[in-house]
């Protein structure tokens, strides 16, 4: 029956991570997947998130599914996050917001919307982009094609190129973007860039869906979301995935949403029951233990600022990292500009490493990155900051 079944290669970024465990170099040093991990190597739970879980388990309750949207407190700190705290197009009820399994799950409810009321549309991603969203899109039935972004020989975007493909694309056309930290080159548009890019978007008649994993990791909560604002202000119908994964780190109870400013509050009703519907044939409701997690982190004003202490805290551990490995690169292979690496934002960065010198990496120090180059710099520390970079320098020697 199951005879002509395909073998599963295994996600590449997962895949790494089994290596990684069963390597017994005593050194070895993980940089590939992209999860934070604090100065000592560990994962942390933050001290909002405890307080919040402390009182979730003091008032012991049934567990009932959710509603198919989520919890309302959920959604609603999805939309301050994202469009700002009393944002016109929220109050004017023109913003759908469902609670997600995650950004994956958003990214694949809102595929699956595009797919049954925009047939036509194909979706553009960037070259390179988080593999994921190819399969996810993909696995909609939504042909997916790629926009110029990277330009490996300068560490930079390939900014006239992109502006000049999106102007070749069809009404409708869904042009996947990331507003900060982009996933995986670290390099991220400015301010006047985005202005750009979102004229071009209107202009053609575009549908651009900002998929937004590390709000707070880039510049600052309010900055790393300009482009969503902006786009909302100038009176664009656009989609947003975001994750709470990274920002209140946690992984595992995969939180998310899905957001779709629209015209007028009727099209919003519209939207979200079809919104719903799409949820109860898929998935039926989101996990409660992390909705209510982040409506008590997100709408308890001192938890509140708290969490945006402890998101700028990792934000600015990930940058001091960045520094550090310039600095010990750039005291090795002085004939090398290394610049770019402090100019990314996020968690990853692209070293500019060839395939063989990621496996040089992996095979004689065990360092693990993604063999596009891509690391995760959450990864570095005090301990294996020097080892890594030395490792880097000894691959990089011509």
């Amino acid at each position: 029956m199951f005879e002509r079944i395909d073998y599963y290669a295994g996600d590449p970024i997962l895949g790494l991570m089994d290596k990684f465990l069963a390597d017994p170099n005593p050194n070895k040093v993980n940089l590939g997947i992209g999860i934070y991990y604090d100065a000592s190597g560990k994962m942390p739970v933050l001290d909002c998130v405890k307080i919040a879980e402390q009182r979730i388990a003091e008032s012991t309750a049934p567990r009932p599914y959710l509603p198919m949207a989520g919890l309302p407190g959920h959604r609603q700190a999805c939309q301050e996050l994202l469009f700002g705290k009393n944002a016109q197009a929220v109050q004017e009820n023109r913003v759908a917001t469902i609670a997600t399994i995650g950004g994956s799950g958003a990214l694949k409810v809102g595929a699956e919307f595009i797919h049954q009321w925009f047939p036509q549309s194909k979706c553009y991603v960037s070259d390179p982009t988080w593999g994921n969203h190819i399969a996810i899109f993909a696995g909609s039935d939504i042909e997916v094609g790629t926009y110029p972004y990277y330009d490996s020989a300068s560490n930079s975007v390939k900014f006239d190129e992109m502006v000049s493909f999106f102007s070749t694309l069809n009404r409708n056309d869904v042009v996947l973007l990331h507003p900060c930290c982009h996933n995986p080159t670290g390099m991220d548009l400015t301010q006047a860039q985005w202005d750009t890019v979102l004229e071009v978007i209107q202009k053609h008649e575009l549908i651009p869906f900002m998929d937004i994993a590390y709000q707070g990791f880039g510049e600052d909560i309010d900055s790393d979301a300009y482009a969503i604002r902006k786009a909302v202000d100038m009176g664009l119908p656009v989609f947003v995935s975001n994750s709470f994964s990274k920002n209140l780190s946690l992984y595992g109870e995969r939180v998310g949403g899905l957001s779709i400013v629209c015209p007028t509050p009727d099209e919003a009703v519209r939207v979200f029951g079809q919104l719903n519907f799409l949820v109860r044939s898929i998935y039926s409701s989101p996990p409660s233990h992390g909705g209510y997690v982040v409506d008590i982190v997100m709408n308890d004003e001192a938890l509140h600022q708290q969490w945006m202490g402890e998101v700028y805290g990792m934000r600015d551990r990930i940058k001091a990292m960045r520094l550090a490995l310039k600095s010990v690169l750039e005291a090795k292979l002085p004939e090398r500009n290394f610049d770019y690496i402090t100019r990314q934002n996020g968690m990853f960065s692209f070293t500019g490493l060839t395939p063989e010198q990621v496996a040089r990496l992996q095979s004689e120090f065990g360092i693990y990155m993604i063999s596009n180059s891509r690391m995760c710099v959450a990864g570095l520390n005090a301990s294996n900051i020097d080892y890594v970079a030395n490792a880097m320098v000894e691959v990089l020697k011509v």
